[in-house]
């Protein structure tokens, strides 16, 4: 396709979503739906401009994925701004671990005896469509770092663990398949893969996360240098946590997540509370470069600028990296060998098997019902389910297999952005017009 076609593309697109942004907030229409319908529109089922295919480019689309995953979780886990020890952090710890574990067990249960798969497919195709996304579902997360709410604490801290905790599974279900080692009686698997992998990525990012903060807020208070630059901070965080964990045999999806978590958690050890919120905020809209350079130095308002300025250029570059991700997979579809099986299992995993998973994940929790209904709709699947299955695809998973479960998974992630698309809008606001009744009353 030629390169000046694609830039009007692009170029329309994105001033179109410019123009726009403030209409489609209060429509039942999510950007990512336009960004699906543009490239659907590309594919041969449109114009014909571009012709991706799931296995001839799975090698680019895991690396495309991988980067706008990672992007997203340092977003998600700068905006959880409470301590380790507060309460509110048991609810995305039992989705991500306990229903997580629920919803890999069900689909490959439900794949097992409906599907016909292998025992190893089933567990893998539970481990692809297990995590919920962090990227497609910012309208459900914490908006600020300061928001209480538990439903959006829930699914923001969910979304940035659970992508790191489907990992062993993902390892699990290849090794069944011949594919990966996994030791005598499984011990390589629980030792290296869930115990080690799992702690080695938490401990490095939270490590890195607290030691590169330290480092820049003293620079920065002490000797008023390393100010400016905060996308480079950002992107060599989310790079450094990462390749330190790999390189330790980590999963650097959690590291990455841990990473943010760290930096914001230094803010709340080392700023100055809410006295620093409103100058930090006037110092990053203020058009004067000074005002935002004495903010980035002072001894109380630094480590709030800090994480506010590097959380702000990580929205900004996960936005652009979700229009360029949703537009492969709509640019993908044509090329996919759809299976019947899709029309009965797609609603299974929305309206059986998340709902489900959440009730028995979080039984006990001390959540609302119609909290607990909510977290059970918005279980979004999305680009992390998208890696997982291009990983899968590239470390040579057959190609039987993989034709019936990328055509699975690309099934239950165009319907996610559909259906979540089209229902968070108004749900979202019949929830805030609750919480706020619920405030008003004496």
């Amino acid at each position: 396709m030629d390169l000046a076609l694609w830039s009007v593309i692009v170029g329309v697109l994105l001033v179109l979503m410019a123009l726009a942004s403030t209409v489609l907030k209060r429509l039942p229409l999510s950007t990512a739906m336009l960004y699906l319908l543009v490239g659907i529109a590309v594919s041969p089922l449109g114009l014909a401009l571009v012709h991706a295919e799931p296995r001839t480019h799975a090698l680019i689309l895991e690396r495309m994925a991988e980067v706008v995953v990672l992007l997203s979780l340092f977003t998600a886990g700068l905006k959880l701004s409470p301590g380790l020890t507060d309460k509110r952090w048991r609810l995305p710890v039992r989705l991500a671990v306990n229903s997580m574990v629920i919803t890999v067990a069900l689909i490959a249960v439900v794949a097992w005896f409906f599907l016909g798969l292998p025992l190893g497919a089933c567990v893998l195709l539970g481990a692809i469509l297990a995590p919920t996304d962090p990227v497609l579902a910012s309208d459900v997360q914490l908006h600020e770092p300061g928001d209480t709410d538990k439903l959006r604490f829930a699914l923001t801290g969910e979304g940035g663990l659970n992508d790191g905790t489907a990992f062993p599974f993902v390892m699990l279900g290849l090794g069944l398949l011949g594919l990966h080692e996994l030791g005598s009686f499984g011990w390589r698997w629980v030792a290296v893969d869930v115990v080690w992998a799992t702690a080695t990525g938490l401990v490095t990012g939270w490590v890195l996360g607290m030691a590169v903060g330290r480092l820049v807020l003293h620079l920065r208070r002490e000797h008023k240098e390393a100010v400016g630059l905060d996308d480079f901070l950002a992107l060599g965080l989310i790079a450094l946590a990462y390749g330190c964990a790999l390189l330790l045999q980590g999963y650097g999806f959690l590291a990455v997540f841990a990473a943010g978590v760290a930096l914001r958690r230094l803010e709340q050890l080392e700023g100055g509370g809410t006295a620093s919120a409103g100058k930090v905020e006037q110092a990053l809209l203020d058009p004067d470069r000074s005002a935002a350079e004495n903010a980035a130095v002072h001894p109380r308002h630094a480590p709030m600028y800090m994480t506010q300025a590097v959380l702000g250029f990580n929205q900004q570059a996960e936005r652009i990296g979700e229009v360029a991700i949703v537009i492969a997979i709509g640019a993908l579809l044509w090329a996919v060998d759809w299976h019947a099986s899709a029309w009965w299992f797609v609603p299974l995993m929305f309206l059986v098997i998340r709902p489900l998973s959440v009730r028995i994940g979080l039984s006990g929790a001390p959540v609302s019902g119609a909290q607990r209904w909510l977290i059970g709709w918005f279980g979004i699947r999305g680009v992390g389910s998208l890696y997982y299955l291009m990983y899968a695809v590239n470390h040579g998973l057959d190609a039987a297999l993989a034709n019936q479960i990328i055509a699975l998974t690309l099934a239950v992630v165009v319907t996610s952005i559909v259906v979540h698309g089209t229902s968070v809008t108004p749900i979202m606001a019949a929830y805030e017009r609750t919480l706020r009744r619920g405030r008003r009353k004496p």
